[in-house]
């Protein structure tokens, strides 16, 4: 299963409720998460999405994710 990591402006629990439908929709539920106590508030997502529709979906809610190498 891939893994794509990106780096947003996803800061707080409030932000993570104003993302998860879009979310959810692109990468389905339960295949992504924010980890907002790192400084780079890194979104890791796991499945079949792509890239750009993840930073689509989350430009379309006012957020903004650049794609990092996976780990």
């Amino acid at each position: 299963m891939e893994k794509l990591l990106f780096k947003t402006n996803i800061k707080c629990d409030g932000c993570i409720a104003k993302v998860k439908q879009s979310l959810n929709e692109v990468a389905g539920e339960n295949n992504w998460q924010v980890d907002i106590a790192d400084p780079a508030k890194i979104l890791t997502v796991t499945g079949t999405a792509n890239t750009t529709s993840i930073i689509e979906s989350l430009q379309k809610v006012g957020y903004k994710a650049e794609k990092l190498e996976s780990k």
